[in-house]
């Protein structure tokens, strides 16, 4: 299963969820991420709140998201990108409300950070296996 993770800026939120979910997934399922107005960088919070899980996001580029992406998933995550998000028909879509970590202090990222892990391994652990 293909899983793409969608926020406004693809520089936090989303960023944190496709790394968590490669590393949930443990390769049975692809992960991309995007953002509709993405920021020119990861949010520096989101690095070091990753960093301490042994996570590089330092040296990722937010990608903007393209109806390709949406086309290309089979489940598409949205994190507060509302109707910047393409709807494809036939697509799974779910909705997580989480804050948007940026320029918060550490501990509210790290509780984003906690709260986006718990949620990519239920999902990685639904997800059905490619035969």
């Amino acid at each position: 299963m293909r899983v793409l993770f969608v926020c406004v800026q693809n520089a936090g939120r989303s960023q944190m969820a496709e790394a968590l979910f490669r590393l949930a997934a443990e390769g049975r399922h692809e992960a991309r991420s995007a953002g509709s107005g993405p920021a020119a960088r990861v949010h520096p919070e989101a690095v070091e709140a990753m960093r301490e899980l042994g996570v590089d996001l330092e040296g990722r580029v937010p990608h903007r998201l393209e109806r390709s992406d949406a086309e290309w998933a089979d489940v598409v995550v949205t994190m507060g990108c509302g109707d910047a998000c393409p709807y494809i028909p036939g697509k799974r879509y779910v909705d997580w409300e989480l804050p948007d970590p940026a320029g918060r202090p550490i501990a509210e990222v790290r509780a984003v950070r906690d709260e986006i892990e718990h949620r990519v391994r239920e999902l990685a652990a639904e997800l059905p296996s490619a035969s």
